[in-house]
């Protein structure tokens, strides 16, 4: 018996130190956070893809969230443009920037999305990111309403008083800087 078991080892010992390269990565990860940014880094997105930009921005990875995101709405991808805004608004993995959120929720609005056009609507109305034009912004937040967005009919009812929809902590944000 102690002589088999060496002879049973030894061909498996072989067998592991052979080289597998030559048939690509054999045992690639697939559903983990790091393969799915790199799938994006790379502009290989689909809803699974955009949709782990979610779980990143909850988990407080927002620069793995950016990186998806990005990948995403430069794909079309109305909801990750809408995310993109809520990170650059926010300065959630970079800078704040509102030009770029601002420009982020105009392209979604454009597409036909009723959350971008509520959030331009007010980018507008506020004069945040782009020239203020409070008609404009309430057209907007209309045609979101009238979408079915929830949110943009409780604007509406509370005749567009902004302060409805914004929590009191961001009020300094959206002050007037003169």
């Amino acid at each position: 018996m102690r002589l088999i078991l060496p002879l049973i080892v030894l061909p498996a010992l072989a067998i592991a130190e052979e080289d597998f390269s030559q048939y690509g990565t054999t045992n690639p990860e697939e559903m983990t956070l790091e393969r799915l940014v790199e799938r994006a880094r790379r502009g290989d997105v689909d809803m699974i893809v955009c949709a782990n930009g979610y779980l990143a921005t909850k988990g407080g990875r927002h620069e793995q969230a950016r990186i998806i995101f990005e990948s995403c709405a430069n794909a079309g991808w109305t909801a990750a443009m809408n995310w993109m805004s809520q990170l650059d608004h926010n300065g959630l993995g970079a800078d704040e920037d509102p030009d770029r959120a601002t420009e982020w929720s105009r392209r979604a609005a454009e597409l036909g999305d009723p959350v971008g056009m509520y959030n331009h609507g007010i980018d507008m109305m506020r004069g945040r990111g782009v020239a203020q034009d409070v008609d404009q912004g309430r057209a907007l937040v209309d045609r979101a309403a009238a979408e079915g967005l929830l949110i943009a009919r409780r604007l509406q009812e509370a005749e567009y008083d902004l302060d409805a929809v914004t929590p009191d902590a961001d009020a300094w944000k959206y002050a007037p800087m003169f």
